[in-house]
């Protein structure tokens, strides 16, 4: 029995990773005919407290959130022009990726699959921080696919 998916979750992070699990999000959606799609960018918070020592809090979050505004857009606007599909939307959140993308916004959104890329992490970055993709994995109360190839 074929599982159709009708609200597939796309955490993207800006890495080549995230954009391929874009592309399989996209074609999976066109083959089931109705399903939709959430791209979701979530700002670590944690990791804004480490990096910009000195500024405020609200300057950092206000510029970061205006970027990932500005990256999603252009997301939005090739997938719709290039894949001729708009059943899709784009949110930002703030706080931790894991939990966010695991368990708080599938709750709210009634996602049925996340699509992640591998990871956007370095080496380094996933040794500190912990993989998010290893997180949601095994953790998310739905199908996870870990995208690791393009659709081709």
């Amino acid at each position: 029995m074929d599982q159709e998916y009708e609200n597939i979750l796309v955490p993207m992070d800006g890495s080549k990773e995230s954009e391929l699990a874009l592309g399989r999000a996209v074609a999976v959606a066109k083959r089931n005919g109705k399903a939709h799609i959430d791209v979701l960018n979530v700002i670590d918070t944690r990791a804004m407290a480490y990096n910009f020592a000195g500024m405020s809090d609200g300057s950092i979050a206000y510029q970061l959130v205006d970027k990932s505004k500005q990256y999603l857009d252009d997301v939005l606007k090739r997938v719709k022009d290039k894949e001729d599909f708009d059943n899709i939307d784009i949110h930002i959140r703030l706080g931790n990726p894991k939990t966010i993308i695991a368990f708080d916004f599938i709750r709210d959104h009634h996602n049925d699959m996340i699509m992640m890329g591998a990871s956007g992490l370095s080496r380094i970055q996933r040794a500190i921080m912990g993989s998010v993709t290893s997180y949601v994995k095994r953790n998310a109360p739905v199908d996870v696919l870990v995208v690791r190839t393009a659709v081709d």
